[in-house]
């Protein structure tokens, strides 16, 4: 079966990007990033993929989709006993995620699974997404240098890691190359237009021009050749990318695709509650506020109600931060957490809280990370073969209806 369906084939050779050719599949030069907690399951992923792009899911607390699984995990002492259930219930969703992407897939596309390099479970989310079968793995908010030894035994597994500057791109592909092993891939994410975990060790160095496409870009390619390196490492630039334009840009200076976020997560395949998707899709720039996460990376978020109220406390919880003696979720989310750790320059909140409580749509308790710029479709929710069709025609595109029985 072709990696992508032939209407979409058609467009694709019509349009003036070019695809993207990962390990031996030709596919829409177009990633969906992977969004936690939750707004990126199965049904995102694996529909993405299903139109012939890269689908990615999230790895972080994928139980909150199966109501089974939080029933056997809620309401349970902070105990170790119950930390130890709460991760394997977590490896066990990241299973059934990945089957049920695969089934919607339908043998399309790439699936992809984001495992964050700064959850405390990450070898065990890898080991088990290895073993789920997932086609690639995606590592940020840390740099993965162990990535090549968990998937030893997975040598058809795309490794793929996000960086934001030639300099951790050369450092991840010289560690790598000590272990026999390239990416397949590498994410380019510029800190100051991507949402979420941002690469950069704070707000002041976001407009640091280093992390600049047209700056990164050019010099990883460069690096690649004075390195010798046969096969050149696709590069995938994200933060920002809202339109044809957008791509071609990126593509004239050496990307090979492109990788979007938040306007994967507003479709209507997205796995987020509705009221998710609405504020998202309503926030403009200006509604957007830079602070300092739990995971001590600068994040961008809509200033939601409890966003402003949580800043304008934040001082004086950070002069009281101490390290308690036990997470009040029963397990290690984070490898360190602010509130738990008692790092005061870091967040102290409860990072899984406030995801959950945005996945949900709850907008008075939740934290709603977003990418900069307008999106393709404004404040309309639309599908993702909608958006894929606007970003390969332009905004002339028809957005066709789906086919019967798609």
């Amino acid at each position: 079966m072709n990696a992508i369906p032939q209407d979409l084939s058609d467009l694709l050779a019509r349009s003036p990007v070019r695809p993207l050719h990962l390990r031996g599949r030709t596919l829409l030069p177009i990633v969906q990033g992977g969004m936690g907690v939750g707004v990126s399951g199965h049904q995102l992923a694996g529909t993405v993929a299903r139109w012939g792009g890269v689908g990615t899911l999230s790895s972080v607390d994928l139980r909150r989709h199966h109501p089974d699984l939080m029933a056997r995990t809620s309401g349970l002492p902070p105990t170790d006993a119950t930390k130890a259930l709460i991760n394997a219930a977590n490896l066990e969703a990241i299973d059934r995620e990945v089957q049920a992407a695969r089934a919607l897939s339908q043998g399309r596309g790439l699936l992809a699974i984001n495992v964050m390099r700064a959850v405390a479970d990450y070898a065990a989310s890898v080991r088990q997404a290895l073993a789920s079968g997932i086609d690639a793995i995606v590592v940020g908010a840390g740099l993965p240098l162990d990535l090549p030894d968990l998937a030893r035994e997975h040598p058809d597994t795309l490794l793929i890691p996000i960086l934001s500057d030639a300099r951790g791109v050369q450092l991840i592909v010289k560690k790598w190359e000590r272990k026999q092993r390239l990416p397949d891939a590498i994410v380019i994410e510029h800190p100051r237009l991507a949402g979420g975990h941002l690469g950069a060790a704070k707000v002041a160095d976001l407009n640091d021009p280093r992390f600049d496409f047209e700056r990164v870009i050019p010099e990883c390619l460069a690096f690649f050749r004075a390195a010798g390196i046969e096969r050149e490492i696709p590069l995938i630039a994200a933060g920002g990318i809202r339109s044809l334009a957008d791509i071609q840009r990126v593509q004239d200076l050496g990307a090979a695709g492109v990788q979007l976020g938040t306007p994967f997560a507003v479709t209507t395949e997205g796995d987020a509650h509705p009221e998710f998707k609405r504020v998202l899709a309503e926030a403009r720039d200006e509604d957007m506020a830079e602070f300092v996460s739990v995971a001590g990376l600068p994040a961008r978020a809509v200033r939601t109600p409890w966003l402003a109220s949580y800043l304008k406390a934040e001082p004086k919880l950070q002069a009281v931060a101490h390290a308690k003696s036990r997470c009040t979720k029963a397990f290690d989310c984070l490898a360190q957490c602010g509130l738990r750790d008692g790092l005061a320059t870091w967040g102290q909140f409860c990072i899984d809280n406030q995801l959950a409580a945005a996945l949900r749509g709850d907008v008075k308790k939740g934290l709603f990370f977003r990418g900069a710029g307008a999106l393709p479709f404004g404040d309309q929710i639309r599908s993702v073969r909608e958006l894929l069709e606007r970003l390969l025609e332009g905004d002339a595109a028809p957005g066709q209806a789906l086919p019967a029985g798609a």
